[in-house]
């Protein structure tokens, strides 16, 4: 009883998550990546009625996501590890895993078209400095339960024991060359990545990415030229040795003459200290002399006999 009460009230949980999910969309529009998927996921759900296992079909979406083509395919988790898939722009190879079990799985692909992949460059700041060249493309995958009455929409991952288990080709998409978009510049594999990162690797074949799991991938460029510096020209050792010898001794020069200024100085404040105690000595004489004159006269007047 117990059991049974847990089940409905996760389904009841899963029902309203669903409404919230819609009234999110309608009423603040797609702000996020993470967003936009839920948003894909909530449309995809909808149209999910009676698939049959290993079929392909596209989602329909409403007007304002024009420019993004969705496709799903529901799987065994088994037949799809054994024998692998192909769906749309996506190759998972033989002993792809999803986790955690389930028995089935819808796996869906995106591809968001040149209007929706710019979302990526508000979302993930390490894109400045490159270019899409391509849309992003996605794959997610989700629990396919077969009671599809309270719409199940648990996410799951997928995982490839492989280095390039799971390849995208872009050969469809890529822009063309005749716009010189491409022209001298390498293109790059960008993984973004749930955390907010972009990893950038290597392609395995033109046009051609390789992955081992689930998420959303392009094409990059770099948007500017790489400024590489020139080559400093070998200076010759003897160049060296008489640069160094000629800066030293014009050091010494400058060192020299600023002694000599510094001499001359010196012996300019010492003579004119000179001159003004020898002027202040013979002022001082000066002085005393007529003093010694003053002071005779008047004696010799003091002394005259009175007639």
């Amino acid at each position: 009883m117990g059991s049974n009460n847990h089940l409905s009230f996760t389904w009841v949980l899963l029902f309203f998550l669903a409404l919230h999910t819609k009234f999110v969309i309608l009423a603040y529009g797609i702000k996020s990546t993470r967003l936009l998927d839920l948003a894909i996921r909530y449309y995809t759900f909808k149209s999910y009625k009676n698939f049959k296992t290993g079929t392909s079909y596209n989602v329909h979406l409403p007007s304002n996501f024009t420019g993004i083509n969705v496709s799903t395919v529901k799987y065994r988790c088994g037949s799809l590890k054994r024998y692998g898939a192909r769906i749309q722009e996506f190759y998972l190879g033989v002993g792809v895993d999803v986790y955690p079990y389930v028995e089935r799985v819808l796996v869906v692909t995106q591809n968001l078209g040149n209007n929706w992949s710019n979302i990526y460059y508000d979302n993930y700041n390490q894109l400045l400095g490159y270019q899409l060249v391509s849309p992003v493309l996605g794959l997610l995958a989700y629990n396919a339960a077969d009671d599809t009455r309270y719409n199940v929409q648990s996410e799951v991952k997928i995982q490839s024991p492989e280095a390039n288990g799971i390849k995208i080709d872009f050969s469809n998409y890529t822009m063309k060359k005749n716009n010189n978009t491409l022209h001298g510049k390498v293109q790059m594999c960008a993984t973004f990545g749930d955390d907010g990162k972009v990893t950038l690797e290597k392609e395995v074949a033109p046009n051609i990415c390789a992955t081992t799991r689930h998420g959303h991938f392009g094409l990059v460029v770099q948007s500017s030229p790489i400024l590489v510096p020139p080559e400093r020209k070998k200076i010759k050792k003897w160049k060296v040795v008489f640069g160094s010898s000629f800066g030293a001794a014009i050091g010494a020069f400058l060192l020299g003459l600023l002694l000599i200024a510094m001499f001359v100085k010196v012996k300019k404040k010492a003579r004119i200290l000179e001159d003004m105690e020898r002027r202040a000595y013979e002022e001082e004489a000066l002085q005393v002399s007529m003093a010694g004159h003053v002071i005779r006269a008047h004696n010799v007047q003091n002394h005259q006999p009175a007639r």
